[in-house]
């Protein structure tokens, strides 16, 4: 059985979907949650699964303190849900084609430092965009720049607010992420 690690900074709606898929699969199994927020709302997301969750610094990641815990517990897969640090080169090289991530846009557009959340949906309707959607990609060196592995799109009208364009993003990361991850688990069985 694949062991999964989510790495989140904020609500953990993605990761408690992710938990929630993986509770009863014979693929994988969330084995912990590591965020950089000790304030975070996936902390507490985690515990009610009974989710072992680890807090961390910036600097503990920098200084190699976080791959060191990761190295202890093995993770088969790395799930980035909402994580808004760069992971070090070192701990991209440890995990090379583990580590996943999900952003709220069609990649190449609205990718980069600084694109998350609400300043991706504000840049999609500040330039009247059509349609945005999700891209699920495999994470490198780079913000947003890794191997694309799943994209779905969905179309906008010009009416749309940010918190609007939120929402029907939110929709696609809840519907595809969990089946994303799984059928890649299951396919490097």
């Amino acid at each position: 059985m694949n062991k999964i690690v989510i790495f989140a900074s904020g609500s953990g709606t993605n990761a408690e979907n992710i938990i929630k898929h993986f509770g009863n699969k014979d693929c994988g199994t969330v084995i912990s949650v590591f965020t950089n927020n000790p304030n975070a709302k996936v902390i507490e997301r985690a515990k009610n699964f009974q989710v072992p969750t680890e807090i961390f610094s910036k600097e503990e990641l920098s200084e190699g303190k976080v791959l060191q815990k990761l190295n202890a517990i093995q993770p088969d897969w790395i799930i980035l849900a909402g994580f808004l640090l760069k992971l070090p080169e070192n701990f991209i090289k440890q995990y090379p084609n583990k580590i996943l991530n999900i952003h709220p846009a069609l990649l190449p557009k609205y990718g980069g430092k600084g694109m998350y959340g609400m300043n991706v949906h504000k840049a999609v309707v500040d330039n009247c965009e059509k349609e945005t959607g999700i891209t699920i990609h495999f994470v490198n060196e780079n913000y947003d720049e890794g191997n694309i592995i799943f994209q779905k799109s969905v179309d906008l009208s010009g009416t749309e607010t940010p918190e609007i364009v939120a929402e029907k993003i939110h929709e696609l990361e809840q519907k595809y992420f969990p089946n994303v991850i799984e059928k890649l688990l299951t396919s490097n069985l």
